[in-house]
């Protein structure tokens, strides 16, 4: 069979046809060929971890069950995606260098082949592409993304002229569900103090009314409708005399200014930009406005 192919980088081939045999062969092969892979990639080959010599769908699949909570903590690891040597091809079951076709059955065991991350998947709806500064395959398509060197990763386009550099920003966990950031495959939402998390994360915290940054509390969507109730509440509700003229000094996490402000038990209000999303930082008693903003969004 002829083989159509595209060269999206020096180390990266997609296919559009997967298979080197006769077109007799494959469409007899074809109702097994498409239920191969895991819940993660569609492929037809399984990796040799080098970390542990064993056989598994993908890398997804080893990093875990080699992290589970059956596994002491102490042999618990992932697995090098780079030093991967062996492939096992799911038709024959040929054991094998990596490469992109089968050597005994001519299969084509990915129609996306990353050499450097030895990287096979079926799905060249996601647009894979290898990122040589982050140093592993990206999906959406090379085009539609940027690598900014401060920041050490890569985003939409539609950031390019706008985004906020933060050194490292997906070089570490997310502050949610604490997975590694650079390397996952869900999902990733940049917040509009630049901090990123995956976006379920976002979406659950929303669910349980948190609406600030949870690595440095700064507002993460336009709050000026809830602080507007909190204008209306604190107008209704006069404080007793003995704290009437009682002043403390508020730290605003959006701004970053201290104010002088009145004491209410209600919520404080930042002088500068009119947040509150605000801590008291000094003066008695200390109270918490995060309680109180949370009552007003629901």
């Amino acid at each position: 069979m002829k083989t159509t192919a595209e060269v999206v980088s020096s180390h990266c081939l997609v296919v559009a046809e997967c298979s080197q045999s006769s077109p007799t062969q494959l469409s007899a092969m074809e109702p097994q060929i498409l239920n191969l892979g895991c819940m993660h990639y569609r492929r037809r080959c399984k990796i040799r971890a080098p970390c542990c010599d064993e056989v598994f769908d993908c890398r997804h699949c080893h990093n875990e069950a080699k992290n589970s909570e059956e596994v002491d903590a102490v042999d618990r690891h992932d697995v090098p995606r780079h030093e991967i040597k062996k492939v096992i091809c799911s038709l024959c079951d040929v054991e094998q260098d990596v490469q992109q076709y089968c050597i005994n059955c001519g299969i084509c065991m990915g129609k996306y082949f990353c050499t450097i991350c030895k990287f096979f998947d079926d799905d060249i709806s996601k647009n894979q592409y290898h990122c040589d500064e982050c140093g592993i395959c990206r999906t959406g398509g090379k085009d539609n993304f940027f690598h900014c060197n401060r920041c050490g990763c890569c985003y939409s386009k539609v950031m390019e002229k706008g985004h906020r550099c933060v050194e490292g920003a997906m070089h570490h966990n997310c502050p949610v569900c604490f997975e590694y950031l650079f390397d996952t495959v869900r999902e990733i939402s940049v917040l509009p103090c630049a901090h990123t998390i995956h976006l379920d994360c976002v979406k659950e915290m929303e669910k349980h009314q948190r609406y600030s940054c949870p690595v440095c509390s700064k507002s993460i969507c336009d709050m000026s409708s809830v602080w507007e109730k909190l204008d209306e509440l604190i107008a209704s509700t006069p404080m007793p005399e003995t704290y009437k003229n009682k002043m403390v000094w508020i730290l605003c996490n959006d701004c970053g200014v201290n104010s002088h402000v009145q004491f209410h038990i209600v919520a404080h209000k930042c002088l500068s930009c009119n947040s509150y999303n605000t801590r008291q930082i000094q003066g008695v008693p200390a109270t918490s406005s995060s309680s109180r903003v949370t009552e007003m969004v629901r």
